[in-house]
């Protein structure tokens, strides 16, 4: 597959801004979309059109790139925000009609709460069970996309990502507030259990399986972004203010584990790793 041109939409998100400087350096030409264009690299081409128009040429009037990165989703820290199900219908349409325009390739971002309550590996067969608006308008998502490309010509990647931390001040994960908190002069940190075993990949990393995994052709669907490692929550937050040398403690059990949080979940790395060797 031949990938000169990609569409990254979502470009000024957590992600996005990342991802649009590792293709442009990468050497591709980059087209970009979103609602502002705060932090997003200069060198990229952007496309001011609304993908939620509902418009049939949308992929025309996205500048008719060779791969579309979709990033873009509202609300993605917020697990039971409204937009989610109200967007849902917008993004299988925008996604219908890029396909329908003659796009090649493909790549949508996933997540872990697809899944739902899950204990071990995560891989392409495990079964969702979300128990979260924002799982089950990605598990929809992923389930439509999949179900009406199988017999169109085009590549499809579905990028499951886990627990990212890194660029911190940008994002709304437990590290974000953390970081919030140190700067508002806290001595301590709400926490939970801190027991919890997650998948975490440091955002740089996540960047460079998100680029390597969209532009082959090779292994494609269901794929996990992640480290394959699981690290208990504490663990990881006691090592992030360490490393930051912050002057802060954890208040453990202030606040309760959620109830679709599992004690110990990762992805199967076996696809990524194959994608990275290559």
């Amino acid at each position: 597959m031949d990938v000169k041109s990609v569409l990254v939409t979502g470009a000024a998100g957590y992600m996005g801004h990342h991802v649009v400087k590792a293709f442009l350096d990468a050497g591709y030409q980059v087209l970009v979309n979103d609602l502002n264009y705060k932090g997003v690299d200069e060198r990229a081409v952007r496309q001011e059109a609304d993908i939620f128009s509902g418009e049939k040429n949308i992929y025309q009037q996205m500048g008719e790139p060779d791969l579309l990165v979709h990033l873009a989703w509202r609300d993605g820290f917020v697990h039971n925000s409204d937009a989610h199900m109200k967007d849902l219908s917008k993004h299988v349409t925008f996604l219908k009609h890029m396909v329908d325009g003659g796009l090649k390739s493909l790549s949508v971002m996933g997540s872990m709460h697809e899944v739902g309550y899950w204990e071990g590996a995560i891989d392409e067969s495990s079964p969702c069970s979300p128990m979260s608006m924002y799982g089950i308008a990605k598990n929809a998502l992923r389930q439509f996309l999949l179900l009406y490309t199988q017999e169109k010509d085009i590549v499809v990647h579905w990028l499951r990502a886990y627990y990212i931390y890194g660029d911190d001040a940008r994002g709304s994960s437990i590290f974000a507030k953390l970081v919030q908190a140190v700067e508002d002069g806290k001595e301590k940190f709400p926490f939970t259990s801190g027991k919890n075993q997650y998948d975490f990949i440091h955002i740089s990393q996540l960047v460079e399986q998100i680029v390597k995994a969209s532009v082959q052709e090779e292994v494609t669907g269901i794929i996990n972004v992640c480290s394959g490692e699981p690290v208990s929550l504490g663990e990881k937050v006691e090592e992030f203010i360490k490393s930051h040398r912050y002057n802060i403690q954890l208040d453990y059990g202030a606040f309760p584990d959620r109830p679709y949080d599992s004690p110990m979940v990762w992805g199967d790395p076996a696809k990524i790793r194959k994608i990275m060797k290559g």
